[in-house]
């Protein structure tokens, strides 16, 4: 299912539970930029909605509700994702709202977000840029739980799972012989066992039944790794 179906899918749900002034600020809220997000930056990284959350309710420091324009909630991590035009966050506001906004953003570090401010413009004409800085962020902590699943994985195969979360999507033997300064039949060992657990998938030369490069399974590692 391509991203347009996805989208629609994962909007209804999240307004099928809501009800009262949290349904009506999805509607009133959820607009242009963070749809252009979800698309532009979101998508491409992800492949899937799972854990985002649009205009996603958390309270102040006065304990008064404030509505965040996404948040990712994987486990135990919390990201606030605020898509910022210069137009209504610089250009028309006044002190005491850009006062209140900088403590806002404040509290959600305290309460346990990473705070992520994305500029609109970008999103409207360099989102590559914002993908290379969103994926730099989130590896660290992809990495970090990814070594928390010592039971799981071999040292080597978390070495081979850290090169593949940096790739895009495809990774060919040289480059993890390469990339671990292992023998190509070590390589091919440990990635037999990761394609069995469903990590990779082998992608054939073609014409042949030699295997030239691994489909990373972007979607099984991410939920595992969390």
């Amino acid at each position: 299912m391509g991203f347009a179906e996805e989208y629609q899918k994962w909007l209804e749900y999240h307004k099928r539970r809501r009800t009262g002034e949290r349904l009506d600020r999805l509607k009133r809220g959820h607009g242009h930029g963070e749809k252009m997000f979800v698309e532009r930056v979101w998508w491409p990284i992800f492949g899937s909605l799972d854990d985002l959350h649009p205009e996603y309710e958390v309270s102040d420091w006065r304990g008064r509700p404030y509505f965040v324009d996404l948040v990712w909630k994987p486990g135990q991590m919390k990201f606030a994702i605020e898509i910022k035009g210069y137009g209504p966050h610089v250009q028309h506001t006044d002190r005491t709202r850009y006062r209140q906004e900088l403590n806002r953003e404040t509290y959600l570090q305290i309460a346990g977000y990473r705070v992520v401010s994305v500029p609109y413009d970008d999103l409207e004409s360099a989102p590559e840029l914002t993908v290379s800085l969103f994926k730099s962020l989130i590896i660290p902590c992809l990495l970090q739980h990814a070594d928390g699943e010592q039971s799981q994985y071999t040292r080597m195969e978390r070495e081979i799972l850290r090169l593949a979360v940096r790739s895009n999507g495809y990774i060919r033997p040289i480059d993890l012989v390469n990339g671990l300064g292992v023998d190509l039949r070590t390589i091919r060992k440990y990635m037999a066992s990761l394609c069995e657990k469903g990590k990779f998938k082998p992608v054939l030369a073609r014409g042949s039944s030699r295997i030239c490069r691994y489909e990373y399974i972007h979607s099984v590692l991410y939920n595992e790794l969390w």
